[in-house]
């Protein structure tokens, strides 16, 4: 969606150790800085906290959602004055893969509570927070940067308050909003003023209980599409006997998607349940009918399509819960369903991901920049009003970090909204420790030009993994995917933020120091930031890619990967917009993801190509062929694919490649943007 050097080599044999040699009692630091350290001149995107030189651990993966809540505030608080805590919140790329990147010393504490020991001094109280409105946990956030507190649940207010931490209740949230719109309508008109308008902040207050990983090792699969379907030309009413599945007190009912890699998961419109031969349940999914029935939403959504269903494409799922009269002989369900089902049973009750905690990722940010913290969506036109009043304070350029509500309609009409205000986007929800990486260095990069080789009549592929707008998918997918050993062996294009360059140095010298010849970095949707260029207002748009390209130039992004839409719909650039991208992002092209075509349009100088999605190798293989079957062979071909960052790695990228035969060559956005410009008679750029 980072390094520094030390001056004392024996600090970092001492510390910078792997875990078991770096678990020992932490020493109290010697001198506590007294005074904000934050800069943040006016030029700048993103403010820089002081430099790292030592670093408190606490390993908080496995606690309970209030203790990394009251955590993430006392590290804003502290890392505010100078980076010193760390908090090991996730293992997607491994736990300490970032920490011992940094090579800077650090002592890892068995017990998370020496941290709050070790910077009581530094808090002034505590921020109670109201477990029965969720949203008040965001409002607490708010007071807590500007109160230099901690947030808490009641449970641990009663620890906090006792001996040996002894701190004050500051605010007590408990029964003070009725609903999550007064809670936010209280925050803007009482702590806005306070904050900084530099920035928003959008979080969730709470996230889904993580899930054992057998929560679900009880399921039977009882019914399966065996071939990949995307067109619902396989629905009908199946008809599913439940009945082993009797014998205590519920059945549960899963489905989920059985080709998890490209995103085509079950889609059901009616159930229909009988308990010997009598009727006990019929819904439509997204109406109130449902509502008694769905045990376990699991991220699936609601569509309006086809008559309305639920489906649940990749990794989600939905579980419902049906309990039958007592003697129940017979159980059966009828499912209304097409695409890629699968389809389990079980009579035992598993944990549900509806199931909700409080979270602390990114608060620290928060806390340490004293920014507003909210949550307002786009579906409630009150919380709409109220989300457009907090954008029409902030001047164009501010950027949005954290995220929206309702899933993908939410970022559709979330972007849009922010772009209509002049508010750019850094998807950063799940960011950890932006208050430490945002205490390092970045080294200005120096990409080495790659050569376009000789123009042909052949069909020039360039392969782009999308999702770098996404500040945390930089800290950990993106790191997986780039650790696989086949990286290298084809060219790809990373997109990226550029907003590294502030939120996360180390993150980003880490890719620009060890990309190979055949991985460039590119500006993830849609520049500095993600946006949509058409709604941005015209009147500012030029000045704010004016005032961002310094951030292309000084990480080598200098390609911009562009999202554009207007009502969920992708659109084509305007014209006013690509002038703005040609004269001050001074780009050789754009690849603009536009699904619906496969084209390459010189917008008045301007090279725009339009991007094919594919999330498997089967669908690259089947893309570029059809391509080729439209091809005369006479002219060169360009092909821009988009590849599924969260469905295909580059071996997967690597397998496609190689299964294409002479005619097609695969390259890197820059020289596919030259051989472009050549074959178009535009001047070199």
């Amino acid at each position: 969606m980072i390094r520094k050097k030390l001056a004392a080599m024996s600090l970092v044999l001492l510390f910078a150790m792997p875990l078991a040699a770096s678990a020992e009692p932490a020493a109290q630091p010697a001198a506590q800085p007294q005074s904000n350290s934050i800069s943040w001149p006016q030029n700048q995107e993103l403010p820089s906290f002081a430099k790292v030189k030592k670093l408190e651990v606490a390993d908080v993966y496995d606690a309970p959602g209030d203790i990394k809540l009251m955590l993430s505030t006392l590290q804003g608080i502290v890392n505010r004055k100078e980076p010193r805590v760390y908090l090991l919140e996730s293992q997607e790329e491994g736990k300490l893969t970032w920490l011992n990147d940094l090579k800077i010393p650090y002592a890892l504490h068995d017990d998370y509570w020496d941290l709050v020991s070790t910077f009581k001094k530094e808090v002034k109280g505590i921020i109670v927070y109201d477990p029965n409105l969720p949203d008040s946990i965001n409002v607490a956030t708010t007071l807590a940067g500007l109160k230099d507190a901690v947030v808490a649940s009641p449970e641990l207010a009663q620890k906090l308050t006792a001996a040996p931490y002894s701190l004050p209740v500051l605010d007590d949230l408990q029964g003070r909003f009725k609903d999550r719109l007064d809670a936010y309508s209280w925050e803007y008109d009482n702590l806005w003023s306070q904050t900084t308008h530099r920035m928003l902040i959008g979080l969730s207050p709470d996230t889904s209980i993580r899930l054992p990983s057998d929560n679900f090792a009880s399921f039977q699969t009882i019914a399966q599409e065996t071939t990949q379907e995307r067109d619902a030309k396989n629905r009908k009413v199946y008809d599913l006997d439940l009945s082993q599945f009797l014998g205590k007190d519920s059945v549960f009912l899963r489905f989920q998607d059985a080709f998890t890699q490209d995103g085509w998961g079950p889609a059901v419109h009616e159930v229909t349940v009988k308990a010997d031969g009598r009727e006990i349940a019929h819904f439509l999914p997204g109406t109130p009918d449902e509502q008694p029935f769905l045990f376990d939403s699991g991220n699936s959504q609601i569509s309006t399509g086809s008559g309305g269903h639920r489906f649940a494409d990749n990794g989600r799922y939905f579980v419902y819960k049906f309990t039958p009269p007592a003697g129940t002989k017979q159980l059966t369900v009828s499912v209304d369903m097409w695409n890629q089902f699968l389809v389990s049973a079980s009579n035992v009750q598993p944990l549900s991901s509806d199931a909700k905690e409080p979270y602390g990722y990114l608060r620290d940010y928060a806390v340490a920049n004293k920014a507003m913290v909210f949550w307002l969506g786009t579906s409630d036109p009150g919380e709409q009003a109220l989300f457009e009043k907090i954008l029409s304070d902030v001047e164009p350029g501010t950027p949005y970090l954290g995220w929206f509500s309702d899933d993908v309609s939410g970022e559709f009409s979330g972007v849009e909204l922010t772009s209509r205000h002049g508010v750019y986007v850094l998807a950063s929800d799940w960011f950890s420790n932006m208050t430490v990486f945002s205490g390092t260095k970045a080294k200005q990069a120096d990409p080495k030009p790659v050569k376009a080789p000789q123009l042909e009549n052949k069909i020039y592929v360039t392969y782009t993994f999308g999702e770098g707008d996404n500040l945390q998918y930089n800290e950990h997918h993106m790191r997986n995917l780039w650790e696989d050993p086949n990286r290298g062996k084809v060219p790809i294009n990373w997109t990226s933020s550029p907003l590294l360059y502030d939120a996360a140095p180390a993150i980003l010298n880490h890719y620009l120091d060890t990309a190979t010849a055949n991985d460039q970095l590119v500006a993830g949707p849609s520049g500095a930031g993600y946006f949509y260029p058409n709604v941005w207002p015209e009147n500012s748009f030029a000045n704010f890619l004016k005032s961002t390209y310094s951030y292309l130039k000084k990480t080598g992004m200098t390609i911009p990967f562009v999202l554009n839409r207007i009502s969920s719909q992708d659109v084509p650039l305007s014209d006013s917009a690509a002038a703005a991208y040609r004269d001050q992002y001074r780009v050789p092209g754009v690849l603009l993801a536009y699904n619906n075509s496969n084209e390459v349009e010189i917008q008045d100088g301007l090279p725009v190509t339009t991007m094919r999605g594919i999330s498997t190798v089967a669908d690259g293989q089947k893309l570029l062929s059809d391509i080729k079957s439209k091809w005369d062979g006479k002219s060169p071909q360009f092909v821009s694919i988009s590849v599924s960052a969260w469905n295909m790695t580059p071996t997967d990228v690597l397998a496609l490649n190689d299964s294409l035969d002479s005619d097609y060559q695969a390259v890197l956005a820059d020289p596919f943007f030259a051989l472009i410009r050549e074959a178009n008679g535009l001047p070199k750029h």
